[in-house]
């Protein structure tokens, strides 16, 4: 049997008498983008499982799609999944959307995803926008090969754990963040990876649309500078490229600081200054070589 065949029957076969759990990717702004296929399947299924309703109503009205809605969130996922569950089992297909992009990316909806494998339910992707992708593929960085990191967390001591383990990773890093916390997490990947290319995707598809494209540090001031940010904002930041050009008169002026003001062996200061500057420790040991060599270091830990 063909591996490709259609995935999308709707209404189940009196031999399987099961439903389907459609994750339907719906728009991330911009109304228009949405698949035939999406459309058609929202249509037909029995329910649709919507993050707020409000907003999902507003896109079925203009596609003139009529089904009935049921509310799917963070808050009731666990009371609302049996239900769902048997819903789909007697025989209804129910489509899963989020208010913008792919259900299941950053989104309640894995939890009923989950459900359904587990209990033999088709669950069959309609794919569509996710902020993502779309952001990548504008934003000039390496796209062969990504990290989606998601919404980090609010924790300063996680938060800060996170972006350390994500400090010698190669590859292009994706984050989710709210406006409120945009500015703070630019400053702790700077101070933790050091100022990479990066880019700020806001409101993607929407009127106000922007990229903001530049190093990590060009960005910080570009963000402070504005009154307020609003809208959605995804964030990229480049991998570590293990020769990353740093102003090496910011690394000496570092190394001779610490120095002075905690006297500390400089294997101590060498890991410090690189971990600051995503820099490997091989080249800041060469930088604070220099220093003893001038007599601005006088350790002899070396």
């Amino acid at each position: 049997m063909p591996l490709n065949l259609p995935t999308d029957q709707v209404t189940p076969t009196h031999a399987t008498a099961i439903g389907t759990l459609f994750v339907l990717a719906t728009p991330i702004g911009n109304m228009e983008d949405i698949t035939l296929r999406a459309i058609r399947v929202l249509k037909e299924v029995g329910v649709i499982a919507a993050e707020d309703t409000r907003h999902t109503r507003k896109l079925l009205a203009r596609h003139e799609v009529s089904t009935p809605l049921i509310s799917y969130h963070d808050h009731n996922k666990e009371k609302r999944t049996p239900g769902l569950i048997k819903k789909l089992k007697s025989g209804d297909s129910i489509a899963l959307v989020t208010d913008a992009g792919t259900p299941s990316i950053s989104d309640p909806g894995h939890y009923l995803v989950r459900a359904a494998i587990r209990e033999a339910v088709p669950v069959v992707p309609i794919p569509g926008a996710s902020a993502l992708t779309a952001a990548l593929s504008v934003s000039g960085l390496p796209t062969d090969s990504f990290v989606f990191v998601g919404f980090v967390p609010r924790k300063s001591a996680k938060r800060k754990q996170l972006l350390e383990n994500l400090k010698g990773e190669p590859r292009t890093l994706i984050f989710y963040e709210s406006p409120k916390r945009l500015i703070g997490l630019v400053r702790e990947i700077i101070t933790l990876m050091g100022d990479r290319k990066a880019v700020v995707a806001r409101e993607l598809t929407k009127l106000y649309e922007e990229v903001i494209r530049g190093s990590l540090s060009d960005i910080l001031e570009s963000l402070e500078t504005r009154s307020s940010l609003k809208g959605e904002h995804t964030l990229l930041v480049g991998g570590n490229e293990g020769t990353e050009k740093v102003d090496t008169d910011l690394v000496l002026n570092d190394l001779r600081q610490l120095h002075l003001e905690t006297g500390r062996p400089l294997s101590d200061l060498v890991k410090e200054v690189a971990g600051k500057y995503g820099l490997s420790k091989k080249v800041v040991y060469e930088e604070a070589l220099k220093l003893k060599k001038e007599g601005q270091i006088t350790s002899e830990d070396l």
